[in-house]
């Protein structure tokens, strides 16, 4: 993508940053941008407050869009247009979803960590096991 059309699509995501801002959400947004058409997919907010979701970042709410859209979960041909560098957790989703290009406006900077992580316990069940090997045996 050429750099006016990099300028364009962080100009949209910053457009819906400013609807969060007014929404009084931490003002962020993102698109979903397709690679070969350079058309726009999908475009969110945060919506953090509004659906009490702890989940419900920019960059999640665009690739659900992208997946409904398309009807693919697979974004493999598309980038991600940000307003800030993605949390741990919208990276992961990005990941998950096969975005291989993520845009972005600023840096961040945020200070927050989990000062102790929830304590895991594995109950080594044998079913849980079994029903997963089987299905991706199955697929293979």
């Amino acid at each position: 993508m050429k750099d006016k059309d990099l300028l364009n699509f962080l100009d949209i995501a910053i457009k819906e940053s400013i609807k969060a801002l007014n929404a009084n959400e931490v003002p962020i947004g993102s698109i979903v941008v397709c690679n070969k058409s350079k058309k726009v997919i999908s475009k969110a907010f945060n919506m953090t407050e509004k659906l009490g979701d702890p989940t419900a970042h920019a960059e999640i709410i665009a690739i659900q869009k992208a997946v409904k859209k398309i009807g693919d979960w697979r974004l493999d041909n598309y980038s991600l247009f940000t307003t800030i560098e993605p949390c741990n957790m919208c990276m992961e989703v990005i990941k998950a979803a096969r975005i291989k290009k993520i845009y972005y406006g600023s840096k961040n900077t945020s200070k927050i960590k989990l000062k102790k992580k929830p304590e895991q316990i594995s109950l080594k069940s044998d079913f849980c096991k079994k029903i997963l090997k089987d299905f991706f045996r199955k697929k293979r």
